[in-house]
């Protein structure tokens, strides 16, 4: 069964990189950048679930010359995508890796970043104990995870539109998103794990599109919904015409402004 963490990105990457990067990730990406950039003035850097590399260009960017930066995504699409997308850029070594099977030893890592990848990762209590295992002590781990989705309007209205196509067998995959938004959950996990000094933050965003139609191109023909959509028998043209219509009255046309949330988390591995 196709997963998204085994969906074949590599053919709708530039669809990904164009109409949710800069909408959806990048502005989180250079909060993140920001939490980690004063406790990496030396040593190496982790990135998992790299995607595109929106978060390995802010990385690489912000942090200083002499800090090594791995980065890493499972989907080999993905990784590709950024490799090429960034070949110009010095100071990246890239590897494809599962989040949940690290291959790396104990304590390669003074910095364990991650952006809205371990909602994907089906074993969430040994993904928490690979990343203690390759964070050397009173290293950092900082990573993002969507809030509910009811606190990101788009989202709702992406997944009822797509969900009234197929009434009898509505797709799911944007519930996935938003299964990791438990702060008393992810607590649990960074105690249980051998983390302390964590902060959890629920961070609030305006959600910018240049268009309602572009968003919609990106959600249903740059994300894994499209094979499930496939699946059923049926095209994306009328269903991104449908959520358009949708994201249109919800946030206007020409530009789409709504809001987003998403949790944001940093922690220190304990001795």
């Amino acid at each position: 069964m196709t997963t998204s963490l085994t969906h074949d990105y590599a053919p709708v990457c530039a669809l990904y990189e164009r109409y949710l990067g800069p909408t959806l990730f990048e502005p989180y990406a250079i909060d993140l950048v920001r939490s980690v950039a004063a406790d990496s003035l030396t040593g190496s850097v982790l990135e998992m679930a790299c995607g595109t590399g929106i978060l390995t260009q802010q990385l690489r960017t912000h942090l200083q010359p002499t800090v090594s930066l791995t980065a890493t995504d499972i989907n080999p699409g993905m990784l590709s995508y950024a490799q090429r997308k960034l070949a110009g850029v010095a100071g990246i070594a890239w590897r494809q890796a599962d989040i949940a099977e690290l291959p790396f030893p104990d304590g390669s890592f003074n910095v364990v970043v991650c952006q809205f990848g371990l909602m994907f990762v089906r074993d969430k209590d040994r993904a928490f104990q690979e990343m203690r295992r390759v964070l050397a002590p009173h290293g950092v781990l900082a990573f993002s995870v969507w809030d509910r989705m009811e606190t990101n309007p788009w989202s709702v209205a992406a997944h009822d539109t797509v969900a009234a196509c197929f009434p009898e067998d509505p797709p799911q995959f944007f519930k996935t998103p938003f299964c990791c938004a438990d702060v008393a959950g992810l607590h649990r996990l960074l105690t249980a794990h051998g983390f302390d000094q964590f902060r959890i933050q629920a961070v609030l965003k305006d959600c910018v599109s240049p268009t309602a139609r572009g968003l919609a191109i990106g959600m249903i023909e740059g994300a894994p919904v499209l094979a499930e959509i496939q699946a059923r028998g049926g095209s994306s043209g009328p269903i991104v015409d449908a959520v358009t219509k949708v994201f249109t009255q919800i946030g206007g046309m020409t530009p789409f402004r709504s809001t987003m949330q998403a949790l944001v988390v940093t922690a220190r591995a304990k001795e």
